[in-house]
């Protein structure tokens, strides 16, 4: 099956693309392009997997970079590939102003978010899920670009599919951290049953960046929970009971 690759006009006419899970060679729970090699697929499968995502980026599978996500605040700046027999660096944002490499964020419904600066020829990924954009992630991956050469009014950014408030049923614990952080942050929340609460995390993200002020963002649609053919999600595998879950890749490349 062949790859199946949204792409947002807003980042033209730099390469990049948030991969669906379409068009992989994983079996199983995973069948699709799983590119997580933190999943417990077989590891020539994810293998094969990110080096069919690096073909259609036109970048040799070194030159792909990811790096170990942990729902961090924590952005690495890059100017070359990682060597490939060390630890992968903690981090949940990389940038980079370096021709040639291509810059990937792993999810399975958490934000992935791609950012460039065209004309300063900065560009950045970023995991978002909700503790890393109330950490920081977002606006310290601006940051990050800034400090490389990107102006903040020419920053575009485009958040990837990821889950939706309709499918991000939350408790109040979890509504007591946003409260706590700022008391107008409740406008994020919907009621649910049972006293629980739904979580708009693309609203969240949308609202942080574009408080950070840059040039332009959006959000590409599509619910990784709503759509089990197309997009891994961690929250729908651990409904079904699910013993793991893919990840899906999203990339932009200089």
């Amino acid at each position: 099956m062949t790859l199946e690759i949204l792409t947002a006009d807003t980042l033209a006419p730099l390469r990049h693309g948030f991969f669906t899970r379409r068009g992989g060679a994983s079996s199983g729970i995973f069948e699709g392009l799983n590119c997580g090699p933190g999943s417990s697929d077989q590891s020539e499968s994810v293998r094969l997997n990110r080096a069919r995502v690096a073909e259609a980026m036109q970048l040799n599978p070194e030159a792909l970079v990811t790096v170990h996500q942990t729902h961090s605040a924590r952005v690495v700046s890059l100017t070359a590939p990682l060597p490939p027999d060390e630890p992968r660096p903690e981090a949940d944002a990389i940038v980079t102003a370096t021709p040639g490499l291509g810059l990937a964020i792993l999810t399975a419904d958490c934000k992935p978010v791609l950012f460039a600066d065209p004309q300063g020829q900065v560009i950045g990924v970023a995991h978002a899920g909700w503790r890393g954009a109330l950490g920081g992630i977002l606006e310290n991956t601006v940051k990050a670009m800034e400090d490389i050469g990107a102006e903040k009014s020419r920053i575009r950014a485009v958040i990837g599919p990821c889950i939706s408030q309709r499918a991000y049923e939350v408790g109040e614990d979890f509504l007591d951290t946003f409260l706590e952080d700022d008391p107008d942050h409740t406008r994020f929340f919907a009621n649910g049953v049972d006293g629980k609460y739904h979580f708009d995390l693309v609203g969240f993200g949308l609202a942080r960046l574009r408080a950070a002020g840059i040039g332009d963002v959006e959000w590409i649609g599509h619910c990784t929970y709503a759509d089990p053919k197309r997009f891994y999600s961690y929250r729908r595998s651990v409904h079904e009971g699910q013993a793991d879950y893919g990840r899906l890749i999203s990339v932009i490349r200089m």
